[in-house]
C-alpha cells in the first residue's frame, strides 16, 4: 500500500490510465474482430471497408503506446495482403 502522498497519487494515476488503455484496447479488439468477420465470410467490399476502419485504429493505439509501433504495422500489412488476396 502506498505510504506518501506522492506515491497513493502515481497509485491513483496508474489506475487510471489502466482503466483507459484497457477500454481502448477493447475497442481496437471489436474493429479487428469486424475485418476478421468479414474475411472469413469472404465479402471482400465490406472487408475493404472494415480494414479502412482498422488502420487508423491501430495507428492511434500505436501512438498512445498501447500496442507497439511495429505490431501496428505488421497487423496493418498481413491485413492489407489478405484483403487483396481476397
Amino acid at each position: 500500500m502506498a505510504n506518501s502522498a506522492q506515491a497513493k497519487k502515481r497509485a491513483r494515476q496508474a489506475e487510471d490510465s489502466r482503466q483507459r488503455n484497457a477500454s481502448q484496447r477493447s475497442a481496437m479488439r471489436t474493429t479487428v474482430k469486424k475485418l476478421h468477420t468479414a474475411i472469413a465470410e469472404g465479402d471482400k467490399e465490406q472487408a475493404t471497408s472494415a480494414f479502412q476502419a482498422v488502420v487508423p485504429v491501430l495507428d492511434k493505439m500505436a501512438r498512445k503506446g498501447i500496442i507497439a509501433k511495429n505490431a501496428a504495422a505488421r497487423s496493418k500489412s498481413r491485413f492489407n495482403a489478405t484483403v487483396r488476396a481476397m
